[in-house]
């Protein structure tokens, strides 16, 4: 399946990559996953209805609508983007045209990653290498917060992750590697084509 046949099927436009560069080092350009990693990871790794999961630079919304289309799981986008964010609130509106009944499954904010408020149901987190290892610290820190004030099974998905985030997990105690997805196709040629699944341990 490429990835024209996916934005098709959704009815919405995620291809196409960002233009210029972002202001602060601390912000990576925007790329979205490849279909064809979403369909190897989510073909291993379970999401339910019950699951709501917050994708930290979301750009067009893909992940989002992907995972509700698929599963009917609660999406939240969180892009700091202005113009990235105005796209995902269109590839919203289009989507729902097709998906009926699936508005209040999916959420987007215009906000820094480190600013977002932890919702007391998320219990799932992506990053695609969005941002600095310093902002993927705060994050963290702020999901093991949310995590004290209400326990539950939390999971960190990391596709084509930096060094630098895999060290910060590997040597927080309250980190434990649960699943690694391999890409037959791809992680041959890139070791970085690969998703890790951390989750909370307790």
């Amino acid at each position: 399946m490429n990835e024209q046949y996916y934005d098709a099927l959704l009815n919405i436009k995620t291809t196409g990559e960002q233009k210029g560069f972002n202001d602060s080092f601390h912000y990576h350009r925007y790329e979205p996953t490849p279909y064809s990693a979403l369909e190897a990871l989510f073909s291993q790794y379970e999401l339910t209805s019950s699951d709501r999961i917050v994708d930290f630079g979301c750009g067009k919304g893909r992940l989002n609508f992907y995972v509700n289309y698929l599963c009917n799981a609660t999406a939240v986008g969180i892009e700091m983007n202005e113009h990235f964010y105005e796209q995902a609130i269109d590839n919203q509106r289009r989507y729902l045209k097709k998906a009926k009944g699936r508005k209040r499954h999916i959420h987007f904010q215009c906000c820094l990653a480190q600013e977002y408020k932890i919702h007391p149901l998320d219990n799932c987190f992506y990053f695609f290498n969005p941002f600095s290892v310093q902002i993927f610290i705060q994050v963290v820190n702020n999901i093991l917060l949310s995590w004290e004030e209400n326990k539950r099974e939390i999971d960190l998905i990391l596709y084509y992750s930096s060094e630098d985030y895999l060290h910060h997990l590997e040597k927080h105690p309250s980190f434990i590697l649960k699943e690694e997805v391999m890409l037959p196709e791809l992680d041959r040629k890139n070791p970085y084509e690969r998703f890790l699944i951390y989750k909370v341990a307790y």
